[in-house]
């Protein structure tokens, strides 16, 4: 066995660690839209045009009956001019399950490249099934094998298991190419907040935030 790591000594590693070392962009929040699917655009946008790795990477937060948190990193799919950010899963994984007992989610869009964050909360909606069906049929032959399996989350007792479900599953695909998923389903998070964090070396972050109103949203900075 490993000598055991002293909690000191990681936490004098995760103090050493450099932040925001790079150059950073700036942020003018005068010159921001009234729209924060419009400031999306632009800094995803930048974030493809920088070499970012992975920008359409986003955390889920999801919460059980009992408000007990849990997260996840996934991909963003789509964004819709009204302020859905969409995403898709198996409605029996436990992102799915929690969104049924508690449809409210928050998600997370990390570039520290850029030192940027943005942060979405709002009412997480399943779409229709054929939107979810298109989504499913969109993915590789490997990813829609993983998910005809159908136990997501579960326990996984023998490795072995796996495969022999991932071969039923392969084969179900090369007999039927249409074959979908059941409970496979594109959530939409509808944004009542979206806030745009732009980290600073002194520590004097720019942070903005909208909020949706009846008719527009309204803009607040917020202190760092």
């Amino acid at each position: 066995m490993g000598e055991k790591v002293a909690v000191g000594s990681i936490r004098d590693l995760l103090r050493g660690l450099a932040v925001f070392d790079t150059e950073l962009p700036g942020f003018d929040v005068d010159a921001a839209p009234s729209d924060p699917v419009a400031l999306f655009v632009e800094w995803l946008t930048s974030a493809v045009e920088a070499g970012v790795r992975e920008p359409h990477a986003m955390s889920l937060a999801t919460a059980d009956s009992r408000g007990r948190p849990s997260s996840r990193v996934l991909i963003c799919k789509d964004l819709a001019a009204d302020g859905t950010w969409y995403f898709a899963t198996s409605a029996g994984s436990r992102k799915g399950r929690e969104l049924a007992a508690t449809p409210y989610a928050a998600l997370c869009f990390h570039w520290p490249e850029q030192g940027r964050q943005i942060r979405v909360r709002g009412t997480a909606v399943p779409a229709d099934a054929e939107r979810g069906a298109a989504d499913f049929l969109a993915r590789s032959p490997g990813a829609r094998a993983d998910a005809l399996t159908g136990r997501q989350s579960q326990v996984l007792d023998d490795p072995s298991d796996l495969e022999t479900a991932l071969r039923a599953a392969h084969a179900a695909i090369e007999a039927d190419p249409g074959v979908v998923a059941p409970g496979w389903t594109v959530y939409g998070v509808r944004a009542e907040e979206v806030e745009f964090w732009q980290a600073d070396r002194d520590r004097r972050h720019t942070r903005l935030r909208y909020t949706r109103e009846e008719a527009a949203w309204a803009r607040h900075r917020l202190w760092p």
